[in-house]
């Protein structure tokens, strides 16, 4: 292990990077072996006929693949950019004596080559434990047919663990990036953040995040325009789609404090309410890492989920269907709607399990302002209460937000998709699962608040205050 996690790097920083590689890679694996197991199961003959079956299957999962590791990635990117917070002091510390940031830098990145590695290989083996469970018990269910050879092995997986771990590296090499700022003078602290005014003074990330999201916006527009003319407009909308996107990601330390402003009014008022607005505020970049990753998850999700709603309301408008077609249709996308909820609803968990340790991480970073408001007179239940309000606002911040990102670009794909046969429609939304998505977030937000708050109340005031 590293110097750097020999004096300050505890297991509990990488609980979230080897949980989210090692979803990433079940998640992958289990596509992967799915693919194989499908194949089997099927008609010979069919396949016979159909010789690129298997391909299109993995190329439909590769998309899907790739969708939960740049959300993984991005979990762990932020992940470190909050470790490094953390170890500010010792970081100072080995600058002082010498080291270089590229040094440090390397060390930090290896430390998310290592866990990785871990996380990735404990998704294989749950991955081919699963797949070995599938193909036993499936046949005696009515799963599967039975007397098939079902692959339980596929090179590719191997590969998954591979990218999934030089992903994690490449996160965590890219979440460090502020070794290199870090000075001497700083080992007089603790955990240091950007305050707002030095977060927006980030001029030239600041200025890519407009270029790009102007860009974008731009090029959805024009595929809105061309839509009426062409279903091929929908590639143009993606382009668009993605580059804004891109754009909102790297400026979430602009686009964010406003949101969890507008979010802190829903909170309350009161002391407790008040002082958890105000600390969502005082450090955009920490409260951007927190909830980045979680909209980019519920996004992800609304927009399938609409664009296939919409689709479906779309084409019933546009051809008149009879009542049979009709419901034979609905069956359909339901069906798909629903798979496709499912597989983009992991990377929705991916982003969770990012909002959770962030949130731990940086109640641990605070262990000194936590004892200076019980020794002013907070009680235990009133800190307790400022944590879960914390979490409350940024993960209203982050469904709102991803929310209304979802429905615009969902709506942007069906109707580039079909606007030349329909004219300007408006969107349909799929109540049920932005409802579920609802859900989802306000169970997040009192179980990413319960661990880290548990451990807040239980420290005295005096070993708080003590603390490094």
């Amino acid at each position: 292990m590293s110097a750097v996690t020999g004096t300050s790097g505890k297991l509990r920083e990488h609980v979230a990077t080897i949980v989210v590689a090692a979803l990433g890679t079940l998640f992958a694996v289990t596509l992967i072996l799915g693919t194989g197991i499908l194949t089997a199961a099927l008609d010979p003959a069919l396949i016979e006929e159909s010789g690129t079956f298997r391909l299109v299957l993995l190329m439909v999962s590769l998309i899907f693949i790739i969708i939960a590791l740049y959300v993984g990635a991005i979990v762990t990117a932020n992940t470190f950019a909050t470790v490094i917070a953390g170890r500010t002091r010792t970081i100072a510390l080995l600058r002082l004596i010498g080291a270089t940031a590229r040094s440090v830098r390397s060390r930090v990145a290896g430390e998310g080559l290592l866990m990785g590695a871990l996380g990735a290989l404990i998704g294989w083996v749950l991955a081919e434990a699963l797949a070995l469970a599938v193909t036993r018990l499936g046949p005696g269910w009515g799963w599967l047919p039975d007397g098939r050879d079902y692959p339980l092995f596929d090179p590719l997986s191997l590969a998954a663990v591979v990218i999934v771990a030089l992903t994690t590296w490449a996160a965590a090499w890219a979440g460090s990036r502020r070794v290199a700022s870090v000075s001497p003078i700083a080992a007089t602290g603790a955990a240091v953040e950007l305050r707002p005014e030095a977060a927006r003074g980030r001029s030239g990330r600041s200025v890519w995040a407009v270029i790009l999201i102007m860009s974008g916006c731009a090029l959805l527009a024009l595929g809105l325009v061309l839509g009426f003319l062409t279903p091929l407009a929908l590639f143009v909308a993606f382009i668009g789609g993605l580059t804004s996107f891109t754009g909102i990601a790297i400026g979430a330390h602009l686009i964010m404090p406003p949101v969890l402003r507008l979010a802190g009014r829903v909170i309350g008022r009161g002391p407790t309410g008040a002082l958890a607005a105000a600390n969502a505020m005082r450090y955009p970049e920490r409260s951007a890492r927190s909830t980045i990753g979680l909209v980019i998850g519920v996004t992800l999700v609304t927009l399938f989920a609409v664009a296939l709603d919409s689709y479906r309301s779309m084409t019933l408008l546009a051809f008149e269907l009879d009542p049979a077609m009709a419901r034979a249709l609905d069956q359909t996308l339901s069906i798909t709607t629903g798979i496709f909820t499912g597989l983009v609803g992991f990377s929705a968990v991916i982003a969770a399990v990012g909002l959770v340790n962030t949130l731990s991480l940086n109640v641990l970073q605070r262990t000194r302002e936590l004892g200076l408001l019980r020794t002013l007179g907070f009680t235990g239940s009133q800190v307790r209460r400022m944590i879960v309000a914390e979490s409350a606002q940024m993960t209203v911040a982050a469904l709102g937000l991803g929310l209304a990102l979802g429905i615009g670009y969902g709506w942007v794909a069906a109707q580039t998709l079909l606007g030349s046969q329909v004219g300007l429609a408006a969107p349909s939304i799929p109540w049920p699962v932005l409802a579920g998505v609802v859900v989802f977030g306000a169970l997040l937000a009192v179980g990413a608040a319960a661990v880290p708050a548990r451990r807040a109340i239980r420290l005295s005031p005096v070993a708080a205050l003590a603390a490094d």
